[in-house]
């Protein structure tokens, strides 16, 4: 069989910037204005950067939106009413309105639900690829990793938080600012990598968003804890959750809005990793994927992180992710993914963030910016994670 080598030369266009780490703690409210007075700045782009997003693939005002968001107010605070303090002490840190804050935590609702509903055919911009790797594979530890490709104004709203909680696990998250939470890893060694999925159930019904799960599984401590919270709550979008743990647990759940019967398990290979990008691998789901016609390089982009981690010598490495991550088969929409000159502004992506991390060792990598051309640099986490 023939084997494809990561492409790793670095592409005019990519942008590279050294992303700030905040610490927010305390109880809910105060952690969430701490968050937000320390990236009110960001936050303030990334509500304008949605306002043009929405409007293109929603085709509604930032005034229909705040009002579309506060439909999810009732489903979210009935189960995580602590997630609400959280943002409403971001609106009163960062000076905007709750509904604001509310707004960018339920954006992939809004947005993918307009692609269903609209069926105009806007592709969005390219999205994630995840890779985990288990102890066989690695020869240690538990790793795993992710490019998180958006919105080129996303490269101007990227944050490291730290959240020392006193009511839930302490954490670290690789977020948007004013995001709940995003890819991160927990004290107990839970980690959480994730990609976008769209099918046609995607129509916004209310229910738990996207942004709001992924701060839920920061406070699971195992990988059953999080299959657990993601069966027994109504979710509102189709979402791929690719978790680890230190254990040497890995674990990936494709997920389509509503309950457990919505759920589709995926394992590591015969040689313990798991690859993921963004569409659906189960069977089960059939015609109601949308994803394909969503980001339609997501095949090509399994079929080029397979490839290449088949072909590795040797044990899976840190240098093993950020060579498959940084690739540039199907330029520009490839696993490390620049921006296309020939789409229109608004609808042009990047891949904005990489990130590695060793869950036996609470250990976190970021290249600020397209991996080819930032370096991996550990953030310290020595101070969240003692003991």
């Amino acid at each position: 069989m023939s084997t494809i080598e990561p492409t790793v030369v670095a592409r005019e266009g990519a942008r590279a910037e050294t992303y700030p780490t905040i610490v927010v703690a305390g109880e809910a409210r105060e952690r969430g204005r701490s968050y937000g007075q320390q990236t009110g700045d960001r936050i303030a782009i990334g509500i304008s950067g949605y306002e043009r997003a929405l409007s293109h693939y929603a085709g509604w005002r930032w005034a229909r939106v705040r009002q579309e968001a506060l439909r999810f107010l009732d489903p979210i605070g009935a189960r995580f009413p602590r997630y609400i303090e959280e943002m409403r002490g971001l609106a009163e840190g960062a000076q905007v309105e709750f509904e604001d804050i509310l707004a960018l935590n339920v954006r992939t609702e809004i947005m993918f639900a307009g692609q269903v509903r609209t069926a105009e055919g806007h592709a969005v911009p390219a999205e994630c690829t995840s890779i985990g790797a288990l102890p066989e594979a690695t020869g240690s530890h538990t790793l795993i990793a992710q490019n998180w490709d958006w919105f080129e104004h996303c490269f101007e709203t990227v944050v490291v938080v730290q959240h020392e909680a006193s009511d839930g696990l302490r954490f670290a998250s690789v977020v948007e600012a004013g995001l709940l939470a995003k890819t991160g890893l927990n004290e107990m060694g839970l980690g959480i990598c994730t990609n976008a999925l769209v099918s046609n159930l995607d129509i916004g019904e209310p229910g738990i968003p996207y942004h709001v799960m992924l701060r839920a599984f920061m406070d699971c401590r195992t990988p059953s804890d999080a299959i657990a919270v993601a069966s027994r709550e109504a979710r509102s979008s189709s979402a791929n959750y690719l978790i680890g743990h230190g254990d040497g647990v890995l674990v990936d759940l494709e997920s389509e809005p509503g309950g457990p019967h919505q759920l589709h398990l995926q394992l590591p290979d015969e040689n313990g990793v798991l690859v993921h990008t963004n569409h659906f691998l189960t069977q089960d789901v059939g015609p109601r994927d949308l994803s394909v016609w969503s980001m339609p390089d997501s095949p090509v982009r399994l079929d080029r992180v397979q490839r290449s981690l088949r072909a590795r010598p040797g044990p899976f490495t840190r240098g093993t992710a950020g060579a498959a991550l940084s690739d540039h088969g199907n330029f520009p929409s490839a696993i490390c993914c620049h921006p296309d000159l020939m789409e229109a502004p608004v609808e042009r992506g990047a891949t904005i963030v990489s990130v590695i991390m060793d869950l036996d060792e609470r250990r976190l990598w970021v290249a600020d910016g397209n991996p080819c051309a930032a370096p991996y640099r550990e953030r310290d986490l020595s101070t969240l994670f003692t003991e």
